[in-house]
Parts: structure tokens; sequence; C-alpha cells
């Protein structure tokens, strides 16, 4: 279902502190954007910011950047990313979002930027076979990852079993180890899921949902 623009979002996207939507300025800086120096985590498709408002709060030493494209989407991610600081009484100082096309995030992210771990959530599996480049976890944005991640992990959910059975190819192909893997996540035993709005609905759908660890 496509989202309605919200008429609110680019005003309070402008006013927040920790948002940008010409992330490439920062491209091989982003480590000074924050208070601390530490490792940085990147969230690619972060939605309505069900999950980095959750992850960020919960972990302080681990810098975050999450990053989409709608400022309808980016709107919700930094009201709901806003209050769950307020909640927990702490300042936003290991965060930013960032309007990004993910497809091109070597515009943004560079090889000084040293990311530590990717998490990519339900991304669109683009299903048509012409389409497949376009899936965040094609070889062809494995390699731009390689560029600002060289040592790392990608931490990869789906409901879409063609895209993940796809993936776990792509992820061999480019060269990715296999440190954890599952296809019933909620099952499995695993105790560090933070789950996502549309992980919520899933479960709630009864569908079971694939997860990997992939290690570069």
């Amino acid at each position: 279902m496509r989202m309605r623009k919200k008429p609110w979002a680019q005003e309070e996207l402008n006013a927040c502190p920790f948002f940008t939507d010409a992330p490439e300025k920062f491209i091989n800086t982003w480590h000074e954007r924050f208070a601390k120096h530490q490792p940085l985590h990147v969230e690619l498709g972060c939605g309505k910011g069900g999950f980095i408002s959750r992850i960020a709060v919960q972990n302080p030493e681990i810098n975050y950047i999450a990053i989409d494209i709608k400022d309808a989407v980016l709107g919700l991610a930094v009201r709901k990313t806003i209050a769950a600081y307020e909640e927990a009484q702490k300042k936003p100082e290991n965060v930013w979002i960032a309007a990004q096309e993910i497809t091109v995030i070597k515009n943004m992210l560079g090889e000084n930027d040293t990311v530590d771990r990717i998490y990519i959530n339900f991304c669109n599996p683009w299903p048509r076979t012409a389409h497949w480049k376009r899936r965040l976890t094609h070889p062809r944005q494995l390699e731009q990852y390689k560029i600002f991640m060289p040592h790392g992990e990608i931490h990869f959910k789906t409901d879409d079993d063609e895209l993940f059975a796809a993936s776990m190819g792509y992820f061999k192909e480019s060269g990715f180890e296999t440190v954890y893997l599952t296809n019933d996540l909620h099952q499995s035993g695993y105790e560090h899921n933070i789950m996502t709005e549309h992980e919520i609905m899933y479960m709630q759908e009864g569908k079971k949902i694939n997860f990997t660890i992939q290690k570069i």
C-alpha cells in the first residue's frame, strides 16, 4: 500500500538536528557527526522508524545511520526516534536519519566511514527478473557496501522465501560467510531480535521470518 504524503513532514524534517537530505556532503566524515567516535551501524530502508528508534536508544555505545528516501516515512521515523529518546530521557547523540537513494549509497558513505554492521529489514523483493539488480542484497549492491564496510556483518530479514533463497546465493557469490541462518526467526531462540512494523504485522498473520547474519 502506498503511503499518503504527509504535509507536515518536510517542515519537521528540516527542523530535526539529526536529519539530513544532503548526506553526500558528509561522505568520509560520518564519524565526526556524532558526539562520540564509536562503532557505526547502518539501517538500509528504515521505513517508519520502528527499528531504528528502539535499537539506537538501547545501544548508546553504537552510532547509527538510518536511511530511506520518502519524506513521508522519514517524517514518521524522526517522530518515533524523538519520542523514544524523550521517553528514555536521553539525547539523540548517536543517531542520524538520512534521505538517500540506496542504490547509489556510495555517494554518501566512503571508505573512511568504516561501517561495522548493515541492517536490511524487509526490503522490496523486486520479484520481476528485470528488476533483480535493484534488490538491496544483489551483488551489485553488496560490492558497493564493501567500499565502506570492508569487514563487518549484514543482518538481513525478510518474509519473502524466494528473495531469501536468492540472497543466500548473492552473499556467497560476493564472498560473504554465513554466521547465522534461520527460516523461522521467532521460533529460533535468537535473543537479539528487534521487530519492525512489518515484522509485527507478518507475525500476526502467522508468516515465518527468514533471517541471516552474513560476514565479510
